[in-house]
């Protein structure tokens, strides 16, 4: 299982350029002031990550040196880390990487793959190993060319899975944590629209590699070309202003997570939000059989997860806030095992791995007042897995600001399938 599956729920990755050249921003968040601004906005907005880039990978951009790249993006990276952002950037550059991961990112998104620079792999590997952050693998076949002279596949899909997995296998053998490897396909990378949906259409291609697939198919020309054969009106000046392309991103990131993706990178986080949350929602109705009782005689089976340790911020007073402190979170899904112990398929389990990660990014995410609102937040993505009937969640605060001597404070909720949406919907 590779990532969140079937029911419309997937991380949003938003994407947060400190350039003075995007495609799509324009500049407009160049100064760290404002930068930082736009990366709480999409956390509030629902990011569960912000990917913070400060060179643009769009066709005829200028390079610039790693140094100005640096000077653009750590001082964001820091601040949002601070304040309990979690933070990706978006670099080919292993330096960068290096420098951002210190500065508090806790994912290395890199479209080239490690191809770029040969040093971007080692990079990866300490800082998976020893941070715990996340490799996102990118393909590529090049710095993009406009020309698409680089476009050329006899099945783009087999290719682009066998690229993939080749980048898997050297990335491991540097030594990056496999279970730290995010794959990319590159949408738009020196693959024409129609390839780029192609993939789009065979994502379980990918995802059948074991490993999450982030989609990035926002404010692309696949998209504008989309929007091109409708009527003006409807089109509203596609390729005029790429902000105009951001519903029908946000569509095409919603079936994106139907189809698999463990996350989808966009501009537009509130937008997908939205999206997001309707699919889910469809989804929820659609096997909302599953949520009752199991059949006579056989007994519901579980996946418990316990202890569970994450720094956040949450907590009524200031000083909560500002320093931050520990939870344990303990989660026991309820979900039928019968097929999986059967056949020995992992696919037809929950993994336990990723429920973990999963939990630790929606419980490091904006703060809150409450443990009980930490607690629904986390019974909502618990529930988002597919196949599972209901979510026991406890969050511990064994730090809590009590003038009393105390061996430990918790929350426990007990959410169903079929609740999901509801009280615990408001906690997104």
């Amino acid at each position: 299982m590779s990532g969140i599956r079937g029911d419309g729920r997937a991380l949003v990755v938003g994407v947060l350029n400190v350039t003075p050249d995007s495609f799509s921003d324009g500049g407009r968040f160049a100064s760290q002031e404002r930068a930082v601004a736009r990366g709480l906005e999409l956390a509030a907005q629902g990011a569960d990550i912000v990917d913070v880039g400060g060179e643009s990978t769009r066709p005829g951009a200028e390079p610039v040196s790693e140094g100005e790249e640096q000077r653009r993006v750590l001082g964001v990276i820091e601040a949002l880390a601070k304040r309990g952002v979690s933070v990706s950037v978006d670099t080919v550059h292993a330096s960068t990487a290096e420098a951002a991961v210190e500065a508090g990112a806790r994912f290395i998104n890199d479209v080239s793959g490690g191809t770029y620079d040969p040093e971007m792999l080692r990079v990866a590997a300490r800082a998976s190993r020893n941070r715990g952050a996340r490799f996102v693998i990118g393909h590529w076949r090049g710095i993009p060319a406009p020309d698409h002279r680089r476009s050329t596949y006899a099945d783009v899909v087999a290719e682009v899975r066998e690229a993939l997995a080749a980048r898997v296998r050297e990335a491991v053998a540097a030594g990056v944590d496999p279970a730290r490897i995010v794959l990319d396909p590159g949408l738009g990378f020196d693959k024409t629209g129609d390839q780029s949906w192609s993939l789009l259409a065979r994502l379980d291609a990918l995802t059948e590699l074991g490993h999450p697939v982030l989609v990035g198919a926002s404010r692309k020309r696949m998209i504008a070309e989309v929007l091109a054969e409708l009527p003006r009106a409807a089109a509203r000046a596609p390729e005029s202003a790429a902000h105009e392309r951001d519903l029908a991103t946000a569509v095409t990131s919603a079936l994106a997570a139907r189809a698999g993706a463990w996350g989808v990178r966009v501009h537009d986080v509130a937008g997908t939000v939205q999206a997001l949350a309707v699919a889910r929602r469809f989804g929820e109705s659609s096997l909302a059989g599953l949520a009752t009782a199991p059949p006579e005689g056989r007994t519901r089976d579980r996946v418990t997860l316990t202890g569970l340790e994450v720094h956040a911020h949450h907590g009524v007073f200031d000083f909560e806030r500002a320093r931050g402190q520990r939870f344990l979170i303990d989660a026991e899904v309820a979900v039928d095992l019968t097929a999986a112990a059967a056949g020995d398929a992992l696919e037809r389990t929950v993994h336990y791995g990723e429920l973990a990660e999963a939990i630790v990014a929606a419980a490091e995410r904006d703060p809150v007042d409450l443990i009980e609102t930490v607690a629904e937040r986390v019974a909502d993505v618990a529930l988002g897995f597919a196949g599972v009937h209901s979510a026991t969640i406890t969050v511990h605060k064994p730090e809590a600001p009590i003038a009393a001597a105390f061996a430990d404070v918790s929350v426990t909720v007990v959410r169903r399938a079929a609740d999901a949406g509801g009280a615990g919907e408001g906690a997104r």
